[in-house]
Order: C-alpha cells, then sequence, then structure tokens
C-alpha cells in the first residue's frame, strides 16, 4: 500500500525557515520532519512514498537525489574510468515518487494530481509537517472493518483547530475553530479508498477538507480512528523548538525505529 505524503504548501507561520525551503525539509535532529514521517510509517511495513510536491519542490527532489550517496561509503576513481564504486550503502528500504502537484494547488487537488501513480487500490494519506505515535497498523484494521471510504486519525490537541461532528466512528460534519472544548480534530494519517478520487478535482482550489471530506461526511462514508496518544504538527517555530527539545532529549514519542 502506498503513502501519499502533502508536501506542497507554503509555510506561511514557520516563515522563519520557510522562505528558504518547504516545510516538511524543517528539520528535527538535523533531518526533515518529512523523513520523520516516513521513518515512521517505515516501521509498520510501508515502503512506498508519492510525494506531493509543489513550492520549492527541488529542495525535496534534490534530498532525495542525494539521499543514496550521502548514507553510502564511495570510492571516486578519477584516474581510469571516473568510476564510482558502492562499497555500503545504508539507505532506507523506499521507493519514493515525487511529483510536482503545483505552487498554489490545494490539498485536495494535490491528491488527485498523483493519482496515477496509486492506481485503483487503497493508500495511506497524511500531511507533511506532523508526527505521531498513531498505531498504523490498527488504523488500517479498523479502515478495512468499517466499510468507510476513507478514515482519518482522530487527536484533540486544543482549540485552535476545527473540530469534528461525530456519531460514534463516523464522521458527520465539521465546525469552524473553536475555544478548546475537547473536540476532535483531523489529525492526518488517513486511509482512503480509490473511490475518494471520484470526490476530487484536480482544480486547483479543490481543498480536502473542505467539500470532499463534507460530502463524504454527510453521505455516512468518512471515519474516524480516536487517537488519544502523542500528536504534534509543526505550524509554528515554536512547534519546531518543542519537537526538537524532546528529539534532543531522546524522548521523542514517534522515535518507534531502531
Amino acid at each position: 500500500m502506498k503513502a501519499v505524503i502533502l508536501a506542497g504548501g507554503l509555510g506561511t507561520r514557520i516563515s522563519e525557515e520557510s522562505y528558504l525551503k518547504p516545510k516538511p525539509m524543517i528539520t528535527i535532529g538535523e533531518q526533515p520532519i518529512l523523513w520523520h514521517i516516513m521513518k515512521y510509517y517505515s516501521h509498520f511495513n510501508f515502503h512506498d512514498f508519492v510525494i506531493c510536491c509543489g513550492y520549492k519542490g527541488h529542495v525535496i527532489k534534490e534530498y532525495f537525489a542525494d539521499y543514496y550517496l550521502h548514507r553510502s561509503d564511495v570510492t571516486f576513481d578519477f584516474s581510469d574510468e571516473n568510476r564510482m564504486t558502492v562499497h555500503q550503502n545504508v539507505a532506507e528500504p523506499w521507493r519514493v515518487t515525487l511529483v510536482d502537484t503545483g505552487l498554489n494547488t490545494q490539498t485536495g487537488a494535490r491528491v488527485k494530481r498523483v493519482q496515477k501513480y496509486i492506481g485503483d487500490e487503497p493508500f495511506m494519506l497524511t500531511y507533511g509537517d506532523g508526527v505521531s505515535d498513531v498505531n498504523l497498523n490498527a488504523l488500517l484494521e479498523q479502515h478495512r472493518a468499517s466499510g468507510k471510504l476513507a478514515t482519518l486519525t482522530g487527536v484533540q490537541p486544543g482549540g485552535r483547530f476545527g473540530v469534528l461532528d461525530l456519531e460514534g466512528q463516523t464522521v458527520v460534519g465539521f465546525r469552524e475553530k473553536a475555544k478548546e472544548d475537547g473536540g476532535w480534530i483531523n489529525g492526518g494519517f488517513m486511509v482512503m479508498e480509490p473511490e475518494v478520487f471520484g470526490y476530487l478535482s484536480e482544480e486547483e482550489n479543490c481543498v480536502l477538507e473542505r467539500t470532499p471530506m463534507e460530502t463524504l461526511a454527510r453521505e455516512g462514508k468518512l471515519g474516524i480512528y480516536k487517537h488519544s496518544g502523542f500528536w504534534q504538527c509543526m505550524d509554528t517555530q515554536r512547534d519546531k523548538n518543542w519537537l526538537e527539545e524532546r528529539w534532543t532529549r531522546g524522548t521523542a514519542p514517534w522515535r518507534v525505529w531502531e
């Protein structure tokens, strides 16, 4: 199963760093948060990634172009045949497809534009700026058992996010940002059936979290996997510093890999 990661936004609320690079390339412990997300998925044996690039997407492409080389022992022989010999590599078991989905494209259109790289099969989907210790296997198991077209991971981080109206494990509506009221919000880490593409458009103003998800909710086809554990997005420099501190201390809950 492929894991699609939305990595094309402008990251305006963390402009201290995003003016130089896309937000998913802002580092925690000297590695981009995108790397942390991919390492997390890989821990659950999801190794096939489709990255939706946009703003400064070339930075992401260059990172992966160099990734294998930077993690290998290499001999460059300039004296004979200009030959490069790789002696040992510690690269990941990843297959990474990087897709330019447009500079100003909204989330729904980005997903629709990578449809041909996913095919007619279910897929994982998440944002390129959030980490968690959600059990991806349990998420997938609940999704399959539910018969829903999409399942999102619900978290309770506080009051600056839009909240979900629920009936059991079904999302029936959305509300605008509210003061902290214990409501559940969409934390990403979603599972989608291929039928969801029928709710999306390649028009750049198609926002996944608006009409597509609202329609799925009205039709009773959008489920929620409630996660009460760790979840944190990196919206601001303060968020970045908070995540960096936990990584440095060795207390990062999302670091589940060896």
